[in-house]
């Protein structure tokens, strides 16, 4: 799943591929907002962890869960 992050008075966008669903990235989002956290944590598929500041989050784009074909169309 591709997943794109806005942060507030950054031109740049966080983004990256994560292998968790789009219910638990939201969870892990409204959880956060919800609770008054500091910040949330998203992991990509190849580790990293990114740590995003609640104060600064500006939005999130949640690709889709389909897989992209490969190829040429006819």
């Amino acid at each position: 799943m591709d997943i794109r992050i806005g942060i507030l008075n950054s031109p740049r966008e966080i983004n990256f591929e994560t292998s968790q669903s789009a219910a638990e990235i939201e969870k892990v989002i409204a959880d956060a907002l919800g609770s008054g956290a500091a910040y949330f944590r998203l992991s990509d598929d190849k580790g990293k962890v990114y740590i995003i500041p609640v104060a600064a989050f500006g939005y999130i784009e949640v690709g889709s869960e389909v897989s992209r074909r490969v190829g040429f169309v006819a």
